[in-house]
């Protein structure tokens, strides 16, 4: 499978947005005594463990929407799903009825 994309291919991410806290340890740095630096970061699930993305606030918008589309698109599928449940447990009734 291919990671390339073409550039008008919208983005779609799984995952969760959130705000990095943390404390540089430079002992002159404001947030040795004030609030911690904050970044936007992305968490994300890969091979049954959470990896981290620091983001820029320029990538903001644009992964909201890549984590938009592909809750979507999972919506979508599931009611698919769900679907094709319906129609396998119809299918299994009526063999059964018809024994």
């Amino acid at each position: 499978m291919s990671t390339r994309r073409s550039r008008s291919e919208p983005l779609v991410l799984r995952g969760t947005l959130f705000t990095l806290r943390r404390r540089c340890g430079k002992p002159n740095c404001r947030c040795a005594t004030g609030p911690a630096h904050e970044s936007p970061a992305l968490a994300y699930p890969q091979a049954g463990r959470t990896k981290t993305i620091t983001l820029a606030a320029a990538d903001l918008e644009e992964v909201r929407s890549a984590l938009e589309r592909y809750d979507t698109a999972k919506a979508a599928l599931d009611t698919q799903a769900d679907e094709g449940l319906g129609v396998l447990r119809a299918r299994l009734v009526e063999r059964r009825r018809s024994r």
